[in-house]
């Protein structure tokens, strides 16, 4: 489905300065407005990882010193905006920082594009006046990458349910899907044995250290089963200690970032994420059920919208080792069911997962934004 909204400009902005599921939301999204015509510009510090990653891709992007909220910050930010901010119909803002500087900014220019808010996490947002005005006041609509996330700001902050829009994160279901498995072992010198994987970045709260744990309770019963674990981030350095401490270093690989995600996805026979933290609809969940690949996880922020529990995958507890190595084995000892799962996974990404319905759904968004600046321009 393509979208027949008239061309827009779009300004984003990004202060964080890592790497994940958010800043590949921005860049999947981005890519995909240029493709149907419209016009984007990623505004994000010169040190951030989404920097390079957009030049990569071709998304337009201009560094700007927004990583803290600081007056010199803010004042760049507001000059930038005050020469360019007349050609863009609606900024798209990501983080908590990028949103204070755009929203204190704008609200001291005349002809500021309209704000969209995009929360990507189920972190909880405080009451404050100030931040009630940031999201009631400053902000024109709300974006969350999941419906439980939309229906928890409604519900613990009060905030309306009209002024915000569910949009889950889109992937391309012409790159990301089931690729043949030995093949794929072959030419990443993977070994050809029964694979669990995740891919995630590399933080405390996607359940690394608890994968581990649970993969030495199942090291015996499953003697033949291998890890690979997909990614990087701040928690390396720890987890590669952790692989040795615990006697792993022989069955869990490390292989870092991959451009190449699809083909190390299709290495697996089973996807695992049992993160306890803040989370919209996980990515890399979306992708490996594009896969075709069954999944375990935990119910918490929206990764219920992905995984369907006991169709597409299973659901386990956060935070309990054992949990997750009794939800794993029961996978990981029935072949068929596996199967069943997969196949289930894939035919639901396939019907749910799709960029366009993405991209069609942020650019109503944006539509309605800026048809509300150009009302409020005639007033």
């Amino acid at each position: 489905m393509t979208s027949s909204h008239r061309p827009l400009s779009i300004l984003h902005t990004e202060s964080s300065t890592g790497w994940g599921g958010q800043e590949i939301r921005i860049l999947t999204e981005a890519r995909g407005m240029l493709d149907r015509g419209h016009r984007v510009m990623l505004l994000t510090p010169a040190n951030a990882e989404i920097l390079p990653a957009a030049q990569r891709m071709g998304v337009p992007v201009e560094a700007i010193d927004i990583e803290r909220k600081r007056v010199g910050s803010l004042l760049k930010l507001r000059a930038w905006i005050s020469r360019h901010g007349r050609d863009y119909d609606v900024v798209n803002t990501h983080s908590s920082t990028d949103s204070w500087l755009v929203a204190i900014a704008s609200a001291t220019l005349k002809h500021a594009p309209p704000l969209v808010r995009t929360r990507h996490v189920s972190t909880p947002i405080n009451n404050k006046f100030s931040t009630r005005w940031l999201y009631r006041d400053a902000t024109a609509h709300i974006v969350t990458t999941g419906e439980s996330l939309r229906q928890q700001l409604h519900r613990d902050n009060g905030y309306a349910l009209d002024r915000m829009t569910s949009v889950r994160t889109g992937i391309d279901l012409n790159r990301f899907l089931p690729l043949d498995k030995r093949a794929m072992r072959a030419k990443l010198g993977v070994e050809d044995a029964p694979t669990l994987g995740i891919l995630a970045t590399l933080r405390d709260w996607k359940g690394h250290q608890h994968l581990l744990e649970a993969f030495v309770v199942l090291r015996n019963t499953f003697p033949d089963w291998r890890l690979i674990i997909i990614g990087d981030g701040p928690e390396r350095e720890r987890l590669t200690a952790s692989v040795e401490k615990l006697g792993l270093g022989d069955r869990v690989k490390l292989v870092g970032n991959q451009e190449n995600v699809p083909e190390w996805l299709s290495t697996l026979d089973l996807f695992v994420l049992p993160s306890y933290g803040s989370e919209g609809v996980p990515q890399g969940i979306m992708q490996a059920m594009a896969c075709g690949l069954p999944v375990v996880a935990t119910p918490v922020g929206a990764v219920g919208e992905a995984v369907q529990d006991k169709q597409t995958g299973l659901m386990t507890e956060p935070r309990n080792p054992a949990a997750l190595a009794a939800t794993l084995a029961t996978l990981m000892g029935d072949n068929t069911l596996r199967e069943r799962m997969g196949a289930a996974s894939l035919a639901y990404a396939r019907a749910n997962f799709g960029i366009d319905i993405m991209l069609d759904r942020m650019l109503d968004v944006f539509q309605r934004a800026a048809a509300g600046r150009g009302a409020a321009s005639r007033a």
